[in-house]
């Protein structure tokens, strides 16, 4: 596939685009069959990271309305370009990367969700900013928090500890402006899908258990999807299969 650059006409793109999407829609479909759940029970995240605003109305154009990003200075650009393109039906932008607090402010204004809380303190820097967002009206929803857990320990890649997932879950539940929506994990590099997946769904049904509300799993991404499904994933996040290579991005 083609990168959104010089090489191809808007055309091109959005044929290609049109092409992948329906691919990775027939092959979530499959997956959910093949798992005995309703394709409605699993949402696809379409992560437009690193990829421009005019990739956004393709796939807009095409159905989606939930968009992932991964960096608040990339992001934060591209919904303000894209703000008033779609009248009242606006897209729902999911903050899925690493986030540092003092871009909680920004983030605040536009995330519908971000699925990669990890620390007491950002929830205290998000609750803050959220609530603030909320009394001056530039939302109008809680920001729904989905905790990011590390099934390997590795908390350099990113995801709390499991022995501390409950105690960050309980902090999240206590903050004012924001929601537990649920969990989130990404496989331990060179690990088994299945087995990373089976673990995460014991995890999240522990977390039920004491937080029912928290219904959301993000869980699988291109290379992994279908073992996600299986293990009870309600949100898988792609973004090479449908939009290909990523570009590089800039210095």
């Amino acid at each position: 596939m083609s990168e959104p650059t010089d090489g191809a006409s808007g055309t091109e793109r959005a044929r290609e685009i049109e092409t992948a999407l329906t691919s990775v829609r027939e092959r979530l479909h499959r997956a959910c069959v093949d798992a005995g759940r309703s394709p409605a029970e699993v949402a696809l995240l379409p992560v437009t990271k690193f990829f421009p605003a005019s990739d956004v109305r393709i796939l807009y154009a095409l159905g989606c309305r939930d968009f992932g990003e991964s960096r608040e200075q990339d992001a934060s650009p591209k919904v303000a370009e894209t703000a008033e393109e779609f009248g009242g039906d606006p897209p729902r932008w999911h903050m899925i990367g690493h986030l540092q607090r003092n871009k909680a402010k920004s983030v605040a204004a536009w995330a519908h969700s971000i699925h990669s809380v990890d620390s007491a303190r950002l929830v205290a820097a998000l609750s803050k900013a959220t609530t603030k967002a909320l009394d001056e009206g530039l939302r109008s929803a809680e920001l729904d928090v989905i905790v990011q857990v590390s099934l390997d320990g590795d908390v350099h890649r990113g995801g709390v500890e499991r022995g501390e997932l409950h105690e960050l879950a309980d902090v999240v539940s206590n903050a004012t402006g924001v929601r537990l929506a649920g969990l989130m994990a990404v496989p331990p590099l060179e690990a088994d899908p299945d087995a990373a997946f089976a673990d995460l769904e014991g995890l999240h049904s522990e977390l039920l258990a004491t937080h029912p509300g928290a219904l959301e799993l993000s869980a699988g991404m291109t290379g992994d999807l279908e073992a996600a499904v299986r293990h009870g994933s309600t949100c898988v996040r792609v973004g090479t299969a449908i939009l290909g290579a990523r570009p590089i991005a800039s210095q």
